[in-house]
């Protein structure tokens, strides 16, 4: 397959993405999906949202969320505390659910990122391993919804306002700067950069995330 070839993920067209000028686009020449941006520092830009990330992470799994006070008893939780309340009240599904996409998975793709940029900088050609921890931060990503678990927080605090004083957390602030300094990292990482520089086993032949080996590139171009 000739170089700098990738396969539209909408619509599989197999195609060569030329040179981009800074803050360039290439479109797919069939539907119009953008396949490819050169968007100058993104990834350097990525790191320091990454490290930023795993900073507020902590802060927010260890600080409480919030407390309650009512009839002279205050008490507070952290994510992971009221993760294992729900786990000892029986509902080990919602709190096994609650663990993974609100901890365990936000987790996974904040050190991941953070492995594999610091690999892209470091090593040239970038080892081949950096290839399979980009795999494994794509499925942390899909996982990560620590947007889901504050939209539920919201909704409580609505609910129990009225039969008890509620008492916001610093976990709470922590959890909602963890949520944009996620979608800020996903917008800014290129992993495409980084496939390009990827040595494999096979060769040196850059191998690009969104490629696909089914569809056979001389069909493709007639």
């Amino acid at each position: 397959m000739p170089e700098n070839t990738v396969a539209c993920p909408d619509c599989d067209l197999l195609q060569h993405i030329p040179s981009l000028p800074p803050r360039g686009k290439a479109l797919c020449c069939r539907c119009g999906k953008v396949l490819a941006i050169n968007n100058p520092g993104s990834n350097e830009r990525a790191l320091a949202l990454a490290v930023g990330a795993a900073i507020v992470f902590i802060i927010a799994n260890t600080f409480p969320l919030m407390g309650l006070s009512a009839a002279g008893r205050e008490v507070d939780t952290t994510i992971i505390g009221g993760a294992w309340a729900m786990w000892q009240e029986g509902h080990q599904m919602t709190a096994a659910l609650v663990g993974l996409c609100a901890i365990v998975a936000p987790a996974v793709y904040i050190g991941i990122t953070i492995v594999v940029l610091v690999a892209a900088r470091r090593y040239r050609p970038v080892p081949f391993w950096v290839g399979n921890l980009l795999h494994w931060a794509e499925l942390a990503q899909e996982w990560a919804m620590a947007e889901v678990m504050m939209l539920g927080i919201l909704v409580a605090l609505i609910k129990i306002a009225d039969l008890a004083t509620v008492i916001i957390g610093v976990g709470i602030f922590a959890t909602g700067a963890l949520i944009a300094l996620i979608t800020a990292i996903a917008i800014n990482f290129d992993p495409e950069e980084i496939w390009a520089q990827v040595q494999w086993s096979a060769g040196n032949a850059p191998v690009f995330a969104n490629s696909s080996p089914t569809i056979d590139y001389q069909e493709a171009e007639k």
